[in-house]
């Protein structure tokens, strides 16, 4: 079985660390503008992979988007009904607003 080739550029870093990757390279990798890839650092050794595309969902995607837009627009009241599902559905549980979270929390 034949070895892969090697390919070998010489890149410049600017000031604030930045770098090109060579058109060659993004081909390699199937990275396209906007793509993301994955840097990992192994003692002085570099690598670089592009980053799996995620599965979307549509119907999660539009339901974050709705989401982060309520976040951002300051969203104050709840539909009534939405109000009276979760007050019916919490209504055994006790709240303490002022208390603190434990474990881990993601935001």
């Amino acid at each position: 079985m034949n070895a892969p080739a090697v390919i070998e550029k010489t890149c410049a870093v600017t000031r604030k660390g930045q770098t090109t990757l060579p058109l060659v390279v993004r081909q390699l990798l199937g990275v396209a503008e906007g793509g993301h890839i994955i840097v990992r650092a192994e003692g002085r050794r570099i690598t670089i992979e592009q980053v799996e595309a995620e599965h979307s969902d549509p119907a999660i995607e539009a339901f974050l988007r709705l989401i982060a837009n309520d976040l951002a627009t300051g969203v104050s009241t709840l539909p009534d009904d939405l109000l009276e599902s979760l007050q019916h559905a919490l209504k055994d549980v006790e709240v303490d607003l002022n208390e603190p979270i434990e474990g881990d929390v993601c935001l």
